[in-house]
């Protein structure tokens, strides 16, 4: 089939199955473009958790967010394109691993990256992503220590921006690990005047040389504040691009690291969500005792993120 066969296919499919499609900033552009929305993890977490009118999610990203939308969604079909699509940073830590480390810190509370998978977040009292995690913590009592799993940058941007006692688990994303500090400082000379924004899942010499400390949804929202011909240099996943452009024609952006591309986000194409909506597979279902203790984590993430 063609592209254009797909795509008919596509938006007939999801209107005979009442499907919403959500993708993440991270999917391929012609994904971004076919979706109802797009979004970063905390936009597409409350979006899924408002969902009332669809029968069917068909979430365009990682399996971690497919299965947050199926425990906020446990009466709706919820399918992922690419069922292989993994979490290299989500596997850094199990839920038998975040047991024991639960017992090392008595007293402590556990907060978990949205990046984790379903069994991590029964095992977690708090959910974060990474636009909302200086929020949540700035609620908490300053003197509570917090065990922050599995992101070791996300949670040391955080402790040290706020001082809070925080033990951070040895996690990482490996496709951000790619960027460095010495990249940004060539750029920067070589497009004086831009703007350098960075994801809080970059190291710290990554984060020093940056103007903004960012999630992907909120690098769209300081973007669309700059005047037409800003120049920006942009330090994540190199699909937020197209969203970037997509709603900024006017301005300039530059990839901090070209090859600071996800794999498992460039699995969904476009046969393989069209498959999925005629086949009503692969389907995401959690567990429900998993699902109803993980529900505690993600909801006590939207209601400290008002």
């Amino acid at each position: 089939m063609t592209d254009q066969e797909l795509l008919a296919d596509i938006k007939r499919l999801k209107k005979e199955r009442n499907a919403v499609i959500l993708a993440h900033t991270y999917q391929p552009g012609v994904i971004q473009d076919v979706a109802d929305f797009v979004g970063d993890s905390y936009g597409l977490s409350v979006k899924v958790s408002q969902l009332e009118g669809a029968d069917m999610i068909v979430f365009c990203g990682v399996r971690f967010m497919a299965e947050t939308a199926a425990i906020l969604n446990p009466e709706k079909v919820v399918l992922m394109p690419a069922e292989d699509a993994g979490c290299p940073m989500a596997e850094m830590i199990n839920a038998k691993q975040l047991m024991q480390f639960k017992a090392e810190h008595p007293g402590a509370i556990v907060m978990c990256y949205v990046n984790s998978t379903a069994e991590v977040k029964a095992e977690s009292d708090i959910c974060c992503t990474s636009s909302n995690a200086e929020k949540i913590v700035r609620k908490l009592d300053p003197n509570q220590e917090i065990l922050f799993v599995p992101d070791q940058h996300l949670g040391g941007y955080v402790r040290d921006l706020l001082h809070h006692p925080m033990v951070l688990w040895n996690g990482y994303c490996p496709a951000h690990q790619k960027l460095k500090g010495g990249m940004l400082r060539k750029l920067k000379a070589e497009y004086p005047g831009a703007k350098v924004m960075v994801h809080p899942e970059t190291a710290q010499e990554v984060r020093n040389e940056a103007d903004y400390v960012l999630s992907t949804g909120q690098m769209l929202d300081e973007v669309a504040k700059a005047p037409a011909g800003s120049c920006f240099i942009v330090g994540t996943e190199t699909g937020i691009m197209h969203a970037l452009q997509k709603a900024n024609p006017d301005k300039k952006f530059i990839a901090g690291c070209p090859e600071l591309v996800c794999d498992d986000m460039k699995k969904v194409n476009l046969q393989n969500l069209r498959d999925c909506m005629v086949n009503v597979a692969p389907r995401i279902v959690v567990d429900p005792e998993i699902a109803r203790k993980a529900r505690i984590s993600i909801e006590a993430m939207l209601r400290l993120s008002k």
